[in-house]
């Protein structure tokens, strides 16, 4: 049992929502804003592998990604950066990527090393649990899980697929549409994501828009986990990069509730 599925048998017997932070890997002091978040209360971390083209994505974290890419940032760097985190830190670490990285990568290669850098779990937003089988023998020889998605729109075959291949949880998608904050969350959320937990026997975790205490509120008791990213990545970019951690821990604390004032942030794109 890998540290993500640990995390997720924990989060269930003390009756608790997780809380999964997404970083882009090369955007800022990326090791030092990861153990910041954990300070800050974030139960696990998403390593963003830096893409050129992440259609998945709204502009907060195309725009990061750009950044890190400009910055030289690679594959080999985001096991780096998790091989770091790891000499200081026990926190579940999972890799979200695009396909086509881990494809030019090599995924026996991508699997290799990831292991070795002490990642839990892949999850890559654009693999169909139907093509699971491209990547996730590899992964499952080297005890690596295989994460993926389930959007409103998702069919009861697509529902089905997604909970016999995800293997420590599965990535609710709140809404349609790409990555970003907003202020409300869709009104149909709740009871469509009430009816896919009755149809899967797997943890869920719910991403997109989520960035704020009231989406906390309003989903601690429907699903396993949140993931906030894009009002991470956005704070993260607001000033410089010594402040950088303090102001990712910020977010986090704020959507915990913990006390935290709610960073400065320039607007919403």
């Amino acid at each position: 049992m890998n540290r993500v599925r640990k995390l997720f048998a924990r989060l269930r017997a003390g009756h608790r929502c997780g809380l999964i932070a997404y970083v882009t890997c090369g955007d800022g002091p990326t090791v030092e804003i990861v153990h910041a978040l954990e300070d800050a209360g974030a139960d696990a971390i998403e390593l963003g592998v830096p893409f050129s083209d992440p259609i998945a994505d709204g502009p907060v974290i195309q725009m990061a990604a750009q950044r890190a890419l400009k910055n030289g940032t690679n594959i080999g760097d985001v096991f780096a950066i998790a091989d770091e985190v790891r000499t200081r830190s026990d926190i579940p670490l999972i890799a979200f990527s695009y396909l086509n990285p881990v494809l030019r990568y090599g995924v026996d290669r991508f699997a290799d090393d990831a292991a070795t850098a002490g990642i839990d779990a892949v999850l890559l937003t654009d693999l169909p649990a139907e093509a699971a089988g491209e990547v996730r023998p590899s992964f499952r020889k080297r005890r690596l899980g295989s994460i993926f998605l389930l959007a409103p729109t998702s069919s009861d075959a697509r529902i089905a697929a997604v909970n016999r291949v995800s293997d420590d949880f599965i990535y609710y998608v709140s809404t349609t549409g790409v990555t970003g904050t907003r202020n409300e969350l869709d009104p149909t959320l709740l009871t469509r994501l009430d009816e896919v937990r009755a149809r899967v026997n797997k943890p869920l975790a719910v991403g997109f828009g989520i960035s704020q205490h009231d989406h906390y509120e309003l989903l601690k008791d429907r699903c396993d986990a949140i993931v906030v990213g894009s009002a991470i990545v956005r704070a993260v970019a607001n000033g410089d990069a010594a402040g950088a951690p303090a102001r990712a821990a910020a977010v986090v604390k704020t959507v915990l509730d913990r006390d935290a004032p709610a960073p400065l942030l320039s607007p919403a794109t």
